[in-house]
């Protein structure tokens, strides 16, 4: 004897001749994404070769975490140079001690991968607010890759995704999932790598981008770990080296990876919203300062183009100080900036909203279920949006509403 399984299809109703149109078939309670349109969910039972009586494997959990889900590699990585700073970075400091060979490279390290992610990998890959000569650029892809946050390619097309479906679910590092997930939680359950980057051919024509893209992981290893080590050997020896590989090298990428990761997390959390309360991208000085000019995350999301976050004269925005130095060098051209009158506008229309609209611009969780057709479990049904939910029984062609 067979069990009956149940399999859910999605069809779209078209509002000109009332037909339905079958759009995918999909068992359990996986849904595509990317549907956008208004859709129906049915459900029908269909015969199963798994025999009556018979169990299916239990999926294993440890301390409630799913196992199948677990991005190992990812995880191992930013889970053990965690430890490793906490642990063998004490270590060597208490036998060793600290001198200011070590503590220059940190920085000078640190500033080097960190201002090549925001003024490379996100002002000029990401965004295109500026046009850098190959000098820039080179300098931008090799020392990006130290920071052990993928090539620019998946970088970009990731933070693209980000912008154009801030806080739902195709968001790679929504919010509303938690401060955790946004934060560094989608990295240790992130499955699927291979992404399409469907969102960055224009990235594709660039030759220094693609052999980044071939040899990310061998550039971040030589930028990260043998060049400080190198360096650290030729001041003191063995004891510099290990120094350097410990400090320069793990604490550093900790370090830079903790401030990016404050940018989807924090910055979606804590400050203010003087331009946009559309999603929930906030301003805070503070988080400027650890993020190296990208606390301004409101008025980057309603003015993504312009090369500038902190746009006031006042604002700490040491990215865009750089940007704007290296143009009077001529190694970068083409700066783009919002036009002051749309900046204006943007911060009367957020000052006349209504208070009660301004109190929170976080999208309020639901429960998911399986028979929802919106994209986001997590975020209510745009009001323009019109569903139906209808469910066919056995196999005998009947709808119950």
């Amino acid at each position: 004897m067979l069990n009956k399984t149940k399999t859910l299809k999605e069809f779209k109703l078209n509002s000109l001749d009332g037909q339905f149109g079958e759009v995918e078939e999909f068992s359990g309670a996986r849904r595509s994404p990317n549907i956008m349109n208004d859709s129906i969910l049915v459900v029908d039972e269909v015969e199963s070769s798994v025999p009556c009586g018979a169990t299916q494997p239990a999926k294993r959990l440890f301390f409630r975490l799913p196992m199948e889900r677990i991005n190992w590699v990812t995880s191992a990585f930013l889970i053990g140079t965690f430890v490793l700073t906490f642990t063998a970075v004490p270590a060597y400091l208490w036998f060793f001690g600290l001198d200011w060979f070590q503590v220059a490279l940190f920085f000078t390290m640190l500033m080097a991968c960190g201002f090549s992610v925001t003024l490379g990998y996100h002002r000029l890959f990401s965004h295109m607010t500026f046009q850098a000569a190959w000098p820039i650029r080179l300098f931008a892809l090799i020392f990006g890759a130290g920071a052990f946050e993928n090539s620019v390619l998946m970088w970009a097309s990731e933070h693209r995704r980000h912008h154009k479906h801030v806080d739902h679910e195709e968001d790679p590092y929504c919010i509303s999932k938690g401060f955790f997930f946004a934060h560094i939680g989608w990295l240790l359950f992130k499955l699927d790598n291979d992404e399409p980057y469907d969102n960055v051919h224009d990235l594709q024509k660039d030759k220094l981008v693609c052999w980044q893209d071939r040899n990310v992981h061998l550039i971040a290893v030589v930028v990260s770990f043998v060049f400080p080590a190198i360096l650290g050997f030729l001041w003191n020896g063995w004891i510099g080296a290990l120094g350097a590989f410990l400090l320069s090298g793990v604490a550093r990428i900790v370090v830079l990876q903790h401030c990016t990761f404050l940018i989807n997390s924090a910055c979606h959390t804590i400050g203010r919203q003087p331009y946009s309360t559309k999603c929930s991208a906030r301003d805070s000085f503070l988080l400027a300062i650890f993020t190296f000019g990208e606390g301004y995350h409101n008025y980057h999301h309603e003015f993504q183009y312009d090369y500038r976050n902190g746009v006031k004269p006042w604002q700490m925005d040491p990215t865009k100080w750089i940007i704007w130095t290296l143009s009077k060098t001529g190694l970068v051209s083409g700066l783009r900036r919002a036009a002051e009158h749309k900046i204006f506008t943007a911060e009367q229309a957020t000052r006349a909203a209504p208070r009660n609209a301004r109190s929170s611009s976080l999208p309020i969780p639901v429960q998911p279920a399986v028979t929802r057709s919106c994209q986001s479990p997590l975020y209510p049904i745009p009001s323009e949006r019109k569903t139906l939910e209808v469910t066919f029984v056995q196999k005998e062609g009947q709808i119950n509403n």
